[in-house]
């Protein structure tokens, strides 16, 4: 109750300066006037719906980063100018650009074992659960997505009831604590997996390996978020941190990993499934390859998620400094499956960091068929990166529990800024892709994308990454993938 105090004092100032002013000397009206002026602007934010902040903190949410306006917002995700510095990216236009597309463009997920595929849109939200972000910024997100005809990712979290009261399509994202699924063992409760999978807002399943922000490590959520909804949906008890084990119990290689997504595709319906992994050493995926070869079996799509990912809840010490970061994870994962004459059934989905179009013609570049946003979205839905995402006072009150907060998010209004976020950013990213010559993302090749080496020199991603022809590594490696491709063993990860 705090945070109303300001508007409080200030009301109750102007009531006596004025109350003052008529019985007493007129000059209390010098401060009658600004006490009220000042009390009726904080109301005004106490009843406006469009900054969360503000409505939460009246008055003094106006003096915060969210009142610096789009100036500071930019500048959070602005990139360097393309000639400010070594290591800049620039993309390449063309003298003979196109008209842009006026549909923007989908991609299909569903491979050959897959009978209900999935058209994905360019630029998705990215996991986020309930539980690290509140309900009503869960169903903002939701609404938004349905609004923009897009997808929602559940995050590790579970389906819960705010993601399916939002109406959009969803990537039901099954992490290592198959939370909304766990059996009484600890593992997967097949038939429970099979009833949730089944839902007509499910499109696709996610299996979470490991993320940016923190692979390997698993996953918490601090206790103090843990409220009594967040409890039953998780099935775990209320107020305690969540820990989700750093590993998966239901398989151990990756041949079981791939039976396991297999087993999966079947009880969801022919649903399309996925994995969604941060890339460590390369040599672990070309072994989820060979499986993949070994099988006869390969999911049907693949999350890259970079190591410079994650929310404001991430792992100061692990986040950008563990796990590949997306460029190089794209690239890996891309020719990985290339090499081995998969990559027409696999599609590459990209997070971490993607915020606009120029991001997203990026990743589709260096391999990726799709994108998804995290931080970006939060932006959308209110988030004014205060950094407190894990202690549960979000001020803004995207990525907290408390019910005096999360008032502040005005669910319809938030849910507008989603879908035009979307839709302008998709908007972006096709300008873009016509200006260089390019009416689908299929015609993008890594010679459209140039990195500043040195001052005077810069090379195509043609020349700067080795790319390998389809089916390479089964006729016969280079020999820069030689040892890692021979140390692949489909019965053990590492």
């Amino acid at each position: 109750m705090g945070r109303f105090w300001p508007l409080l004092l200030v009301a109750l100032a102007a009531a006596a300066s004025t109350t003052a002013a008529f019985l007493g000397s007129a000059r209390w009206w010098l401060a009658a006037g600004p006490a009220l002026a000042l009390t009726c602007v904080g109301a005004g934010d106490l009843v406006q719906r469009r900054h969360s902040v503000r409505r939460n903190h009246p008055l003094t949410g106006r003096l915060g980063r969210h009142a610096a306006g789009p100036r500071l917002r930019w500048g959070a995700v602005r990139e360097p100018r393309a000639d400010a510095r070594d290591g800049a990216e620039f993309l390449v236009p063309s003298l003979r650009p196109v008209e842009p597309a006026e549909e923007p463009p989908v991609v299909r997920v569903g491979g050959p074992g897959c009978s209900q595929p999935y058209d994905m849109a360019l630029l998705n939200v990215s996991a986020m659960s309930f539980g690290a972000l509140s309900a009503r910024a869960v169903l903002a997100l939701g609404r938004g997505a349905a609004l923009g005809r897009f997808a929602q990712d559940t995050g590790e979290g579970g389906l819960s009831e705010h993601h399916l009261r939002g109406g959009g399509d969803l990537v039901w994202e099954i992490g290592t604590g198959y939370f909304g699924c766990r059996a009484d063992d600890g593992g997967l409760d097949w038939r429970e997996f099979a009833d949730k999978a089944a839902l007509p807002e499910v499109k696709c399943v996610s299996l979470k390996l490991s993320q940016g922000a923190a692979p390997g490590m698993g996953a918490v959520l601090p206790g103090v978020k843990v409220s009594a909804d967040v409890a039953r949906e998780r099935r775990v008890p209320e107020g305690v941190d969540v820990v989700s084990p750093p590993a998966h119990r239901m398989f151990s290689t990756p041949r079981e990993l791939l039976l396991f997504v297999a087993r999966l595709r079947e009880a969801a319906g022919g649903k399309p499934i996925g994995i969604k992994l941060c890339v460590g050493a390369r040599r672990e995926f070309l072994a989820v390859c060979r499986a993949m070869l070994a099988e006869g079996l390969a999911p049907d799509f693949v999350v890259v998620d970079g190591a410079e990912g994650g929310t404001g809840a991430a792992p100061s010490g692990s986040a950008g400094r563990l796990g590949m970061p997306l460029t190089l994870g794209l690239v890996t994962v891309h020719n990985a499956l290339v090499g081995v004459g998969l990559r027409d059934r696999v599609r590459i989905g990209a997070s971490g960091g993607v915020a606009t179009g120029w991001d997203v013609v990026t990743r589709l570049v260096q391999g990726a068929d799709y994108t998804n946003a995290a931080r970006a979205m939060m932006l959308a839905v209110g988030c004014v990166r205060a950094g407190r995402c894990h202690t549960g006072h979000c001020p803004a009150g995207v990525a907290t529990q408390d019910p005096l907060r999360t008032r502040g998010l005005h669910v319809a209004d938030k849910a507008r800024q989603v879908e035009r976020y979307q839709r302008e950013t998709v908007r972006e990213a096709v300008r873009i892709m016509a200006a260089m010559g390019v009416r689908e993302p299929g015609g993008l090749t890594p010679a459209h994308l140039v990195r500043r080496v040195a001052p005077g020199s810069e090379r195509s991603y043609a020349d700067l990454y080795e790319w390998l022809a389809p089916g390479e590594l089964l006729a016969g490696p280079p020999p820069s993938w030689e040892s890692d491709w021979k140390a692949a063993d489909p019965d053990a990860f590492g």
